[in-house]
């Protein structure tokens, strides 16, 4: 009786290892739920920083207010007669 029941518990664990630790187990499950949450997360920023992109490319074929924006924020550019003065946060003035 003592050899049928370790032969049957034998058994149990030979067909609890694939369930557990095979190919398709658990565990393999575990981890690729897992990794699936980290890819949903990753592509929702994604898909928010594409949505900010398409809201800029819209606002740049609609209209010059965007385009003269940017040129002047990033380039620096002025309009003719226009005087330009530019205000740094955090800067000190030295005196000479």
């Amino acid at each position: 009786m003592k050899m049928l029941s370790l032969a049957l518990a034998a058994l149990i664990v030979a067909l609890q290892y694939p369930l557990w630790l095979g190919k398709g187990g658990w565990m393999r499950v575990w981890d690729l739920d897992h990794k699936v949450s980290a890819q949903r997360s990753h592509n929702a920023t994604l898909q928010a920083r594409n949505d900010a992109l398409e809201v800029d490319v819209i606002d740049l074929k609609s209209g010059y207010e965007a385009i003269e924006e940017r040129a002047r924020g990033e380039l620096g550019m002025v309009k003719r007669n226009e005087v330009f003065f530019q205000f740094v946060e955090g800067a000190v003035p030295t005196r000479h």
